[in-house]
């Protein structure tokens, strides 16, 4: 049997589930209604309303990308100082967790977050001041968060368990002090899991609308949720398919910094 053909399925699943979608995408994104050529599905991103749902899905996606950062690095740490087993240890407190749908992982932090909800119960009964961040930025942030970590810390950890213990070690022979050998070995070599988790972090959290629509209670509009309205509420494909050729642009920038930064693809989760 020819090589060839084991890859057919592959192909298949490429145009089918990933071409053709891109291409009635662009379609879409650069023609009207009669079907002529335009830009002004792309231009509209300029309106007021797109404007400030675009920054401020940039910028809650930076806070949760940078709170993620400073969250999984450390816990990469003691993972790789712990010397624990990847295969056992590391899949079953990051991986089976995300098994669970991520729609009920959100629901459930709407049930905690809620006035009523179990936080600010157990808060009441210890007489503490309520926690009101529900429907507010706070919440999807914290939803943000709590989702996409563990995109975070896989390929951080797994960049610094490649690291050879015994540069660590010759370093302390010759007098370095661990904030020195964390600045100038440590960090440096585990760069690409860095940029990698990054990406895998930023990516999802620019383009997420369920997150924002739950926590967010519909009041907090992201570019996410602009562009899921207009598919499914306005009917408007072309001014939908637009927004998100623009919310395109800023993924395929990061995926170019991302590829620039970890060329060898040593940030990967494998």
């Amino acid at each position: 049997m020819n090589k060839k053909m084991l890859s057919l399925p592959y192909l298949f699943w490429s145009i089918a589930f990933i071409l053709i979608p891109l291409g009635m995408i662009f379609f879409y994104g650069f023609t009207d209604k009669t079907g002529a050529f335009t830009l002004e599905n792309i231009l509209a991103i300029s309106q007021a309303e797109h404007m400030k749902a675009l920054w401020l899905s940039i910028l809650l996606s930076l806070i949760s990308t940078i709170i993620c950062l400073a969250l999984a690095y450390p816990l990469g740490l003691i993972l790789t100082s712990m010397e624990v087993n990847q295969n056992g240890f590391i899949i079953v407190l990051f991986i089976l967790p995300m098994w669970m749908n991520f729609l009920l992982r959100t629901l459930a932090w709407q049930t905690l977050l809620e006035k009523t909800g179990v936080i600010n119960g157990i808060l009441s009964f210890l007489h503490l001041p309520s926690l009101n961040i529900i429907n507010t930025p706070y919440a999807i942030v914290l939803g943000m968060v709590y989702n996409f970590l563990p995109f975070m810390v896989l390929p951080i950890y797994n960049s610094l368990a490649k690291i050879d213990r015994n540069v660590i070690n010759a370093a302390k022979d010759l007098g370095a002090g661990n904030l020195y050998i964390l600045k100038r070995i440590i960090l440096p070599l585990s760069f690409p899991g860095i940029v990698s988790g990054i990406t895998m972090v930023f990516v999802p959290a620019l383009t997420t609308f369920v997150i924002s629509t739950l926590l967010g209670g519909s009041k907090i509009l992201l570019i996410g949720n602009v562009i899921e309205q207009e598919f499914t509420q306005a009917s408007n494909w072309y001014l939908g398919s637009g927004l998100s050729i623009v919310l395109m642009v800023f993924i395929i920038i990061n995926m170019v910094l991302s590829a620039i930064f970890d060329k060898d693809g040593e940030g990967g989760l494998l």
